[in-house]
């Protein structure tokens, strides 16, 4: 582990109001290897220089803690579309207490996914191959998680369509976006009605050293969703619903 490494992390860290033992330090670094590794003969990320990899996939991740500070307990969280692990295992690796899936529809990150948490010795963690679309319609998962996250690059209504059906009554669904978010918050306001949520509220802020605008928005699940969601794959982001 360099002394780099640590330095940025402790400082961004900080930031966040975030205190990671020794173990974190160096798990997250192994993460940080492995990620760099895998990425030369797989495609899992643009972002690979040590500080970037920092600020805008670890500290975005972690992020979370602004908006749901319940994430100190222990809450069942499914990661949706989270691709090289994001924001799902630095989650992990920062609150261990957390019940994790990671979900995502190539199989082939999946495995790196596997490899990663084997490696990190991280426990209570479920890596699944799979559309949002199908296996948010499986008993066990349907409506069977505390909060649902996913950075994945979509609108807020069809984002809502993958992931609501997959919160319990009560619980949440948190989409992290960039950038201004305004009109795609009143465009996907109808779906999330829809789904059975109700927008709670909506977190700015710049990532520590003002690496880019960014929203995390709360959606609390206020009722379960219609047997008719998700609808079969392809068609929400083909056809948001309420546009």
């Amino acid at each position: 582990m360099t002394g780099s490494f640590v330095e940025k992390m402790k400082a961004k860290m900080a930031e966040l109001g975030i205190d990671l033992s020794q173990i974190q330090m160096e798990q997250f670094f192994a993460y940080y290897e492995m990620l760099v590794e895998t990425n030369k003969v797989m495609n899992l990320t643009a972002i690979t220089e040590e500080g970037e990899v920092v600020t805008k996939h670890f500290c975005d991740s972690l992020c979370l803690i602004k908006m749901y500070p319940e994430i100190v307990k222990t809450v069942s969280i499914i990661d949706v579309g989270t691709g090289a692990g994001f924001p799902g295992i630095p989650l992990k690796i920062a609150f261990p207490g957390i019940r994790l899936t990671l979900l995502d529809s190539l199989n082939k990150r999946v495995k790196f996914l596997d490899q990663v948490c084997r490696g990190l010795g991280l426990e209570n963690v479920s890596c699944i191959h799979g559309r949002a679309e199908d296996v948010g319609r499986m008993k066990e998962h349907r409506e069977a998680y505390d909060l649902a996250v996913s950075r994945a690059v979509a609108n807020m209504a069809s984002l809502s369509e993958y992931c609501l059906p997959f919160v319990k009554a009560g619980g949440s669904f948190i989409p992290y976006k960039s950038g201004e978010i305004r009109e795609e918050l009143e465009q996907g306001r109808k779906a999330v009605e829809i789904l059975g949520g109700e927008i709670q509220d909506v977190v700015h802020f710049e990532l520590p050293g003002g690496d880019g605008a960014r929203s995390l928005v709360r959606i609390r699940k206020i009722r379960p969703v219609s047997a008719k969601y998700p609808r079969k794959a392809g068609l929400p982001g083909k056809e948001p619903l309420g546009r």
